[in-house]
């Protein structure tokens, strides 16, 4: 394995996870910082909430693609053996990195999101038939509740469930992994929580 690509990989995969896709379109389309208004969170879900869809989704694309890009950035330096758990657990470095990065942004004075999205990203680069799985569940729960923290919760606890009984790694790393991203989800959404066993998170859309 070549040091100094491992290197370039952490160092790219924080600048991607940086890119602070809500803040800068907020500024560029709308002239307002969205940290400033709605829940306060640097998230495609707040961005969704106070600039309206056509801004939210395509920040929660992007946010999605930077997760994605830098866990395959393994891969794309051959860092490891395809299929070895030594590469996966190098994509996971290199997500959680990026991650890191779009919760404490470089580019926009370390006041980031949650990072639910760009985790998606990595999810989906690191092992897609399960992130297609928990992908469903979101949809489901979020069709039928029509809240996004609660969707968000349920997809991150199905991730080590369905990882670990209906899939297989060769990386124990993984499996550890999904773990820390299920309990993660909890307590970034603690305050999220709260609000829902008093009856007052906010629905993106209101049931007929």
């Amino acid at each position: 394995m070549s040091i100094p690509l491992l290197i370039i990989s952490i160092l790219l995969s924080y600048l991607l996870g940086s890119i602070p896709t809500s803040v800068w379109a907020g500024k560029a389309f709308h002239g307002i910082d969205v940290r400033e208004h709605g829940s306060g969170n640097a998230g495609a879900t707040n961005v969704i909430r106070v600039l309206g869809w056509k801004t939210g989704v395509p920040v929660l694309i992007i946010d999605i693609i930077k997760g994605s890009l830098a866990a395959l950035l393994p891969v794309f330096f051959s860092l490891a053996s395809d299929g070895t758990a030594t590469l996966t657990n190098l994509q996971i470095l290199t997500g959680l990195i990026s991650i890191t990065g779009h919760m404490f942004p470089v580019f926009a004075g370390f006041r980031g999101g949650k990072g639910v999205a760009t985790a998606a990203g990595v999810v989906i680069a690191l092992h897609p038939a399960v992130s297609l799985v928990c992908l469903g569940l979101f949809a489901l729960v979020f069709i039928v509740t029509g809240i996004v923290s609660v969707s968000s919760i349920a997809a991150g606890i199905a991730f080590p469930v369905v990882l670990l009984f209906f899939f297989d790694t060769p990386s124990l790393i993984f499996k550890i992994f999904s773990i820390i991203i299920a309990a993660a989800l909890l307590i970034t959404h603690r305050k999220n929580i709260k609000r829902l066993i008093r009856g007052e998170e906010p629905r993106l859309f209101r049931k007929k």
